[in-house]
């Protein structure tokens, strides 16, 4: 059965990216200190060659890749990486951008985008019919927070920096008043990084 799964590497204190992020620089001011994990090793990835990560962060990014179908993501993320110049790291997999206006024009090479325009639980919904069975992946702050208030989300495979950012995009930010218990599944020390499973019971 598809699970809805928040994938982001985040700092310690919450932040998945700082602040004035832009498409110049797209993890902000100081920002790729949290994706260092990704870069810090001396094994490719089986996926993209631009990963160059330790045998264990390798284990951990390229897992679930096999079963993930589709991915959700929001518009300014889409803006801010020009739509991975139309085609995302990860081939072959569709993705759906929550917005409320598709634009005129994009590119689109080796990945499938599709523009939803009426809300999360749709994109959502869409995205587990191209996955087929398989995962979908959420990859942003804004999608992770609005599936979370829609009771969305079944887990979070969070990757947390050795960093305080102080200050910046903060992950949690808006996800309502109400306490959300979560259940540890795993937690694995990488090179950079500690990775975190959890699944949230709502």
């Amino acid at each position: 059965m598809s699970k809805v799964i928040l994938d982001i590497s985040m700092s310690l204190d919450g932040f998945i990216a700082g602040l004035n992020d832009n498409q110049k620089q797209p993890l902000g001011e100081g920002g790729d200190v949290i994706q260092n994990w990704l870069f810090s090793g001396d094994q490719l990835s089986r996926y993209n060659d631009f990963f160059k990560l330790s045998a264990t962060n390798k284990e951990v990014f390229d897992g679930p890749v096999p079963m993930t179908g589709a991915m959700v993501v929001g518009r300014r993320t889409f803006d801010i990486v020009n739509g991975w110049g139309g085609s995302h790291p990860i081939q072959g997999v569709p993705i759906f951008i929550v917005t409320h206006e598709a634009p005129e024009r994009y590119l689109e090479e080796n990945t499938n985008f599709t523009f939803v325009t009426s809300g999360v639980e749709n994109a959502i919904h869409q995205a587990k019919q191209a996955a087929n069975g398989k995962n979908v992946s959420v990859g942003t702050a804004s999608i992770a927070q609005q599936c979370i208030r829609a009771e969305l989300l079944d887990e979070m495979h969070l990757h947390v920096a050795p960093i305080l950012m102080g200050k910046g995009i903060r992950l949690f930010d808006q996800i309502g008043t109400e306490q959300i218990k979560l259940e540890s599944q795993d937690v694995t020390d990488g090179t950079n990084v500690t990775h975190l499973k959890y699944k949230l019971l709502y």
